[in-house]
């Protein structure tokens, strides 16, 4: 079904074609016609299907039917858990928008930044308000803006808000909503805490889940590398160079071994940039937009910091060490193989590794290829293990011993 089916109007069906699409991907051809008409939405839509498309076309759409207030109040308030996330949803709201008359007013707020010259933004009024809940409460605190004409409350990425810590801040700021409204709520996956999450907040919601839990893309080819831990910074620089990989992103475990690998790589003449929650909103952003027009050939990530990168046509993923979490897998190698093209996806895989990527292979369903490349054999290649229970997380401390246990989360990804 191409996108002219979809009720759309004439400017939005220009910029779509503009930013070269066609047919709608399976999110956006279900979750269209609901926003369309108002209803409440819970989607299930693992990075890279197209969700962002999904409800920011419908909501331009009914706004920009509706009667402009002079003072412009925000009517669609759209919650991400990180800035960069925020920002991607920012341009592809002023991307699908630019031939509305009149044009919306969009902003997106986050923090990490000075709040003074958003708070002057918003003077102004905005249509569309795109914001991580710290910065927004901040905000609502500095009485830069009210929430009291809200139509619609965009979740997205519900599930990595809740695993920030954010739920006191969302449950804060739902409070300062009208309680008529739309609601449209996106996660990778329906977990309990979504489920709960979803009492009392969406009413009669039309369920959409596009793509089996915890899966990887068709499109992705993946494969596992089995080395020495030592060997890991020799072993990805020989991949680049010999494979010419001029786009690739890179996952570690930690700030400081992200940093650790940049500085390797850019001894070894391959250009590198590091994004992770100690490095300053600026040169997070400077990092990524010379990593999408190619100054920078890899961009070194944490798991957190890398949430919003959205590079449509990213080749190659590198698991150089693998994540805690399988579920983290995923949601890595989901920002390769998007819109159908190919991916590929690397795990750099040392030997007390291997029971994580049994973990993985028993939560994504498949057997990931191993291999071994010449030079760089690992010492110890263990026979394939059986299946093994994930380990119990350590339980937290007492809060008597911890007074700020219970204290506000850091900001730190926002």
């Amino acid at each position: 079904m191409p996108f002219t089916k979809l009720g759309l109007s004439d400017p939005l069906l220009k910029a779509i074609a503009e930013a070269g699409y066609t047919n709608p991907s399976p999110i956006q051809e279900q979750a269209i016609p609901v926003v369309l008409k108002g209803h409440d939405l819970l989607a299930a839509a693992q990075t890279g299907t197209g969700k962002t498309a999904g409800f920011t076309l419908p909501l331009l759409q009914r706004l920009s039917q509706q009667h402009y207030a002079s003072n412009r109040p925000t009517r669609v308030l759209i919650l991400t858990p990180t800035r960069e996330l925020a920002a991607q949803v920012g341009e592809s709201v002023s991307q699908y928008g630019r031939h509305l008359h009149p044009r919306l007013k969009t902003d997106v707020v986050f923090g990490g930044v000075k709040i003074n010259p958003q708070m002057m933004r918003l003077r102004g009024g905005v249509d569309v308000l795109v914001a991580t809940p710290g910065r927004l409460i901040d905000l609502v605190n500095q009485n830069a803006l009210k929430l009291d004409k809200v139509e619609t409350l965009v979740l997205d990425e519900a599930d990595r808000m809740l695993d920030m810590g954010f739920i006191r801040d969302i449950r804060r700021i739902i409070a300062l909503l009208p309680k008529k409204r739309q609601n449209l709520l996106f996660s990778a996956t329906f977990s309990e805490d979504i489920r709960k999450l979803t009492t009392g907040l969406l009413v009669n919601p039309v369920k959409i889940e596009v793509a089996p839990r915890n899966t990887a893309a068709d499109t992705v080819e993946q494969v596992a590398f089995l080395c020495n831990k030592t060997q890991k910074a020799e072993l990805l620089c020989h991949l680049i160079k010999k494979e010419q990989w001029q786009q690739v992103l890179v996952f570690t475990s930690t700030k400081h071994g992200a940093n650790r690998l940049t500085e390797k790589l850019n001894k070894l003449d391959i250009k590198a940039a590091a994004i992770h929650g100690n490095k300053s909103q600026g040169a997070r952003t400077t990092a990524l937009a010379g990593f999408k027009t190619g100054q920078i050939r890899v961009l070194v990530a944490t798991d957190v910091a890398a949430r919003g990168i959205d590079i449509a046509l990213l080749p190659y993923v590198v698991n150089y060490e693998l994540p805690r979490s399988s579920a983290d897998y995923v949601h890595r190698i989901g920002r390769t193989g998007r819109a159908g093209e190919a991916g590929k996806a690397i795990s750099l895989v040392s030997h007390d590794e291997l029971s994580a990527l049994k973990l993985v292979e028993k939560l994504i369903g498949i057997a990931i290829r191993r291999e071994q490349i010449s030079g760089f054999e690992a010492d110890k290649v263990a026979p394939p293990l059986p299946p093994e229970e994930p380990r119990l997380p350590r339980p937290p401390r007492s809060s008597k011993s911890n007074p700020n246990l219970h204290s506000r989360p850091r900001r730190g990804g926002e």
